[in-house]
């Protein structure tokens, strides 16, 4: 059973992504720990992940090994982290802290960042 579900490329990304996003969240609020507004905390954090996460997720997940796809990687990465920003900002309209609105994007940006690796970065290795 775990052997077929493995052979799913959206549970491999869950997987890969929980690393990804336990490194990136931590990123993010050491940054935020530091002082640094949520945005730069963000974009920082966000800077650190590509470098981790374009190997794993590319390897592990989308079986690429191509380095020529960071540029699509990053531009991808550019559409998450403005997403990422816009809900941040909305939920703290609402009163939401910083640290626990980055918590509660981690599953809505995964998908998205599913969708934009599948659709138009891995999908041409």
């Amino acid at each position: 059973m775990l052997h077929t579900l493995l052979k799913v490329k959206l549970v491999r990304f869950l997987l890969v992504g929980l690393m990804n996003a336990a490194f990136g969240y931590g990123c993010f609020a050491a940054f935020l720990y530091l002082g640094l507004h949520y945005s730069a905390a963000l974009f920082l954090a966000t800077l650190l992940g590509i470098a981790f996460n374009f190997k794993s997720t590319g390897a592990l997940v989308f079986g690429s090994r191509n380095n020529k796809l960071i540029f699509r990687f990053v531009a991808g990465y550019g559409i998450v982290y403005c997403a990422n920003v816009a809900g941040i900002a909305g939920l703290k309209t609402f009163g939401v802290d910083p640290y626990l609105a980055g918590i509660a994007l981690i599953l809505p940006m995964a998908l998205l960042s599913f969708f934009i690796n599948n659709r138009f970065v891995f999908n041409y290795a």
